[in-house]
């Protein structure tokens, strides 16, 4: 996907879109369209398939979420959509949408839920609580995913869960590319988090959602690749092997490109206990994505690729058969094959060992 010659809703930009099946076993994208200013609006498109089932294009069907609540508008007039990923919510039934809304105070993750994928009620933003002296409630954040099913809390009880990532002062990639090569990690402040949310499961009342708290911290970077900053990608889904997700990570480029960019994001896979998934299972250590076509290379922002949406391709009997929906260079929107194998690689450090705990 890519956006539409002569639309000025999308002359920045086609990326970073949530995949979701919807009622009808239909595959839906809600990518990010950024007109100019990069004023971004989420649409909703039903993905073509071929003859043998491949991904070959999309059918767009409209504006799914625009900048209408105060928190999604900035003072100079500025306002945005942006990056939502969705889970269906099995003890509520119903289609929960996390994205960044571009608030007053900067990014924050907002939520909104639909029974069908067109009719989308705000929700507002996400309400964090602190955490020993950690204050995540006033910071930016985004990419944030929420599992499926109920997950227990660190005391057992069965919860809503959502991974996260705050954006603490100091810690994006353009600050953290200016340290050393040996630059200590502040785990509390570069880490993927995951919270809980005590909200009444059982009710089946979608209007309840509570302060995410119980926060335990997650992995922080380790490899070379994800140096300067890990984050969000894909939403939660459960495999033979646990709970997979595909995030993203940030690093260096060797030579600062002539348009000054220098950074290079790749996608990497982490698969965490089905039954404690802040224990991280399976960790790889080198990036299973990493932008080497022209498109991946070249765009609104260079060497980009970013994981948001999967598609497990139970339609075609082939539970282990992964799609990944990601952006490509700020720009389009591509799509990956990945099999996961019967065997994976048992470990992964969860935090970087130069860290400073």
């Amino acid at each position: 996907m890519e956006p539409e010659p002569g639309n000025p809703q999308e002359i920045e930009g086609v990326l970073n879109p949530a995949a979701v099946r919807g009622p009808d076993g239909e595959l839906y994208l809600f990518p990010r369209l950024a007109a100019r200013d990069n004023y971004s609006r989420i649409e909703i498109a039903r993905v073509r398939f071929d003859e043998v089932g491949d991904p070959v294009g999309v059918e767009r069907l409209g504006i799914a979420l625009e900048p209408e609540a105060d928190y999604e508008w900035r003072p100079d007039g500025r306002g945005g959509c942006e990056d939502p990923r969705i889970t269906y919510v099995e003890p509520l039934q119903q289609y929960v949408m996390t994205y960044t809304a571009l608030s007053p105070r900067g990014p924050r993750i907002a939520l909104a839920i639909s029974k069908d994928l067109f009719h989308w009620q705000r929700m507002g933003l996400a309400n964090f609580a602190p955490c020993h002296g950690i204050e995540f409630g006033d910071v930016d954040n985004k990419d944030a995913s929420l599992f499926p099913t109920a997950i227990p809390n660190p005391s057992g009880q069965p919860e809503m869960a959502i991974l996260h990532r705050p954006l603490f002062p100091g810690t994006t990639p353009e600050e953290t590319a200016c340290c050393s090569a040996s630059r200590e990690v502040d785990l509390d402040r570069e880490s993927i988090w995951i919270s809980y949310c005590s909200m009444s499961l059982e009710s089946h009342d979608p209007y309840r959602f509570g302060q995410f708290s119980s926060h335990h911290r997650l992995a922080s970077p380790v490899s070379p690749w994800e140096r300067l900053k890990i984050g969000g990608g894909t939403p939660p889904l459960l495999t033979r092997h646990g709970w997979m997700i595909i995030y993203h990570g940030v690093s260096e480029l060797g030579e600062t490109r002539k348009d000054g960019h220098r950074l290079c994001y790749a996608a990497g896979l982490m698969v965490l206990s089905r039954e404690q998934p802040s224990v991280i299972h399976c960790r790889l250590a080198e990036p299973v994505l990493t932008p080497v076509l022209p498109e991946e290379r070249h765009g609104a922002i260079a060497n980009v690729v970013f994981p948001s949406g999967i598609d497990r391709r139970d339609d075609l009997g082939l539970p282990g058969r992964f799609d990944i929906y990601y952006g490509m260079g700020d720009a389009r929107i591509g799509v990956a094959r990945l099999d996961v194998p019967d065997i994976v690689p048992l470990g992964g450090a969860a935090d970087s060992p130069e860290a400073r705990v």
